[in-house]
């Protein structure tokens, strides 16, 4: 039977990576991402891997909840009624904003790189445990680092600063993933989260060449900074996406659980904040608020 994965952001840099590698690993692949050309490229370059096992584009805007609902409905329909298992969900999907901005009434960054992957998750939890053995991605990033790892609300206070708070919502998603590890372990769906390290992408060559995304006690060292991570984002796309790849298809793998692979391909210590319980606690809390997985009619 056909392996089925659902790869999010999955028509450009890291995640079309992904998903080129899940197709050369036996996958059928579905893409989700906003554009639909870029989509349909991504689809040529992925049937040229793996003709046998065609791939397709699903478009939504994950950075809102509602679209995010309704991906998750039809994917979880289309499984169930053509009984195919959907065995590996990587939640590539991230974004870094020079300013605050607000989806759904949340800040951007902390509902495009958390709660949307929470919320797809959730949602498509009972078809990935009908077609388990199965396998959950999470892509984190080293940027938890210099996270403030405060969430006792959405937003903490003071200045917005992009790449902090890209951090805090990647810690607040590395948490829930170490968290949902333990939550399911038992249930043959696996829980993992890859850092891909660095590459050469629209992120790193755009958004983070501008200093004021940082606080101002980094920011006079920011071009050091910037250096240092400029030696570490400037290989390709392909390589960066080898921690996903091999934490959805690696034999070696399997039956195990609440794992990071690191940029490396290898197993890694995660961050102590987010292995935290009173983290992810709090990480739950938000999430069910911001991110319910049920609607009340109004």
């Amino acid at each position: 039977m056909t392996k089925a994965a659902v790869v999010t952001g999955g028509t450009a840099g890291i995640g079309l990576e992904t998903a080129l590698g899940l197709a050369d690993a036996g996958f059928s692949v579905t893409v989700v991402g906003r554009n639909a050309a870029r989509g349909a490229q991504a689809v040529d370059r992925i049937n040229a891997v793996n003709p046998a096992c065609p791939a397709r584009f699903l478009a939504a805007d994950l950075g809102s909840l509602d679209q995010v609902r309704a991906l998750a409905d039809r994917i979880a329909a289309e499984h169930a009624a053509s009984g195919e298992p959907l065995t590996v969900l990587v939640n590539n999907v991230g974004a870094m904003f020079p300013e605050r901005q607000t989806l759904d009434g949340v800040e951007a960054s902390f509902v495009v790189n958390h709660l949307s992957p929470y919320l797809l998750t959730e949602l498509l939890l009972p078809t990935l445990t009908a077609g388990a053995p199965s396998r959950i991605v999470n892509v984190t990033s080293s940027a938890v680092g210099l996270a403030k790892r405060s969430f006792d609300t959405v937003e903490p206070p003071g200045g917005y600063y992009g790449f902090h708070w890209y951090g805090r919502a990647k810690l607040a998603n590395l948490a829930y993933t170490l968290d949902l590890a333990t939550r399911l372990r038992g249930t043959a769906v696996s829980v993992f989260a890859a850092d891909p390290g660095g590459a050469a992408t629209d992120m790193t060559n755009g958004t983070m060449t501008d200093p004021k995304i940082v606080s101002p006690a980094l920011r006079l060292l920011w071009p050091l900074v910037r250096r240092k991570f400029e030696r570490s984002t400037s290989g390709p796309a392909s390589l960066a996406a080898r921690p996903s790849i091999v934490a959805a298809t690696d034999d070696t793998l399997a039956g195990q659980t609440g794992i990071v692979i690191g940029a490396q391909a290898l197993p890694m210590t995660p961050l102590r904040a987010a292995t935290d319980a009173r983290v992810a606690q709090h990480v739950r809390r938000l999430s069910e608020r911001h991110a319910p997985l049920t609607l009340t009619a109004t």
